[in-house]
């Protein structure tokens, strides 16, 4: 976790100090009456703050903490992810409200946005990937590139982000900064010597050249970027999915669906199905098992170098990268 403690600002406990720079961003005239510690994180210090507003109207605010350098670009590509992805779709994603850092403590930030009382079930299907759908599809790059205006983090690990405008240039970037991630977690392995040449100089352009050539184009669609089950839920209110904890870019709309090819996710078929009945798949669609396999392995990669002594994950991008290489090197 890259949180070294708040004291005195502990969430829970009766406590309901919270820091200054916090207390700039809730509305103004409201009055704290309890925090709690809320959620799970890996990386981070999780909370809930319930105030009473000026007209006594009760309103509850989620908050993310972190400590360091680290964990203040962490909290800026969260807040720019989700804000990106509320301005579209302002039902599918909790609303933020602002990142920064603790006045009282040094080298603390926080991400902070409005609490949604979620429930801990799977979405339904075609509710789900319809609003998905809206949102690579209304989505429109700033730069009309791949990319994204600021780093995001999946994990506490950076994504590359400099805009290019291809897709296939972009993706072997960013496979490639995956893998030196996991190099530097893990160290080499003989068989990378012989994989990983292969992967560059044939599977990628194979598998994504073909999207922009002979007329074809990929549309930069701003996506989730870590679109696991656990980063969904469903609104208790209004009964609408939501999704949170996004570490965006503009992408290739398909790159998403790497997330739900391992089997530990639960977006299975159905999810895929209702989704290509919003947004058909791109073209050649011969290619589309094959591209999503691809994509899986930039997700297996990241996901390796992020818990390091985990030797499973090791085995499992290594078997991604022999299978992709058997049926496209």
């Amino acid at each position: 976790m890259n949180f070294d403690g708040a004291e005195g600002l502990e969430f829970g406990g009766g406590n309901i100090k919270v820091d200054p720079s916090v207390t700039a961003e809730l509305p103004q005239g409201c009055r704290v009456v309890s925090t709690e510690g809320h959620g799970v994180s890996f990386w981070a210090n999780t909370g809930r703050i319930d105030v009473e507003l000026a007209d006594g109207t009760p309103q509850s605010f989620f908050i993310k903490v972190i400590s360091k350098e680290l964990g203040k670009n962490m909290m800026h590509g969260e807040f720019e992810s989700m804000s990106a992805i509320h301005a579209l779709l302002p039902d599918f994603a909790p609303k933020p409200m602002a990142w920064g850092t603790y006045e009282t403590i040094p080298d603390t930030h926080f991400f902070l946005c409005h609490y949604r009382e979620m429930i801990d079930e799977m979405p339904d299907p075609h509710k789900f990937t319809a609003a998905l759908a809206a949102l690579h599809q209304n989505s429109k790059s700033p730069q009309g590139k791949f990319g994204f205006h600021v780093t995001t983090y999946s994990g506490n690990l950076p994504q590359t982000s400099e805009w290019e405008a291809s897709w296939e240039a972009y993706f072997t970037k960013s496979m490639r900064w995956a893998l030196d991630l996991e190099l530097e977690a893990k160290g080499s392995d003989p068989e990378f010597d012989v994989l990983v040449p292969v992967l560059f100089n044939k599977v990628i352009p194979r598998l994504l050249r073909p999207l922009e050539s002979e007329g074809r184009f990929v549309k930069p669609s701003l996506v989730h970027g870590d679109l696991w089950y656990a980063n969904s839920g469903i609104d208790v209110g209004t009964g609408e999915s939501l999704i949170f904890d996004a570490c965006s870019f503009y992408a290739h709309n398909e790159y998403e669906f790497g997330q739900w090819r391992p089997i530990c996710n639960r977006f299975g078929a159905e999810y895929l199905a209702a989704y290509h009945s919003y947004i058909q798949i791109s073209p050649p669609e011969e290619d589309y098992d094959g591209r999503l396999d691809l994509y899986k392995l930039r997700f297996n990669t990241h996901v390796s170098a992020l818990f390091t002594q985990n030797q499973t994950l090791r085995e499992q991008m290594l078997g991604d990268m022999r299978d992709l290489v058997q049926r496209y090197g």
